[in-house]
């Protein structure tokens, strides 16, 4: 084993980052991706250098687990925002709407329609036809309240 390290040279390691590159592109998840980087740095270092075999590995783990961890911490203070943060939360999207119940809501649940959609709703008791207005969402349950008389 030492015998394979004492002979690595930079092309070792650009082949090393080209693969983990590969792998980056194949398995996503922004963790292949810096190892490739840190694998890429201690070729260019060792190339113009001519670092030793020790130093090539000790540099290798220090660059891919300080950018790892960089990238770690960059991430919890600048978290990804979505365009469309509703976009798998149907029910979240038709809070702030009227609809209209289809199935009289007694004992705190019923139905309204929505659109095309009739959903479960929980709220005040009302009649069919009543107006309610969508005030926010527990799963599938849309929880409403009686919409304003004065309202359109």
């Amino acid at each position: 084993m030492f015998e394979f390290f004492s002979t690595l040279l930079p092309a070792h390691w650009l082949i090393a980052a080209f693969v983990l590159a590969i792998l980056e592109a194949l398995f996503p998840g922004a963790v292949f991706i810096w190892f490739s980087i840190a694998a890429a740095l201690v070729s260019a270092l060792s190339y113009v250098f001519g670092l030793g075999w020790q130093t090539q590995i000790v540099l290798f783990g220090l660059t891919a687990l300080g950018s790892v961890a960089a990238w770690r911490v960059w991430r919890r203070a600048k978290p990804a925002q979505s365009p469309l943060p509703q976009l798998n939360r149907r029910a979240q999207q038709y809070e702030g709407q009227l609809c209209e119940v289809v199935d009289a809501i007694v004992n705190g649940s019923g139905k309204v329609r929505v659109g095309d959609t009739v959903w479960t709703v929980r709220g005040a008791d009302a009649p069919v036809g009543a107006r309610v207005r969508v005030v926010g969402a527990d799963g599938t349950v849309l929880e409403v309240v009686l919409a304003a008389q004065s309202a359109p």
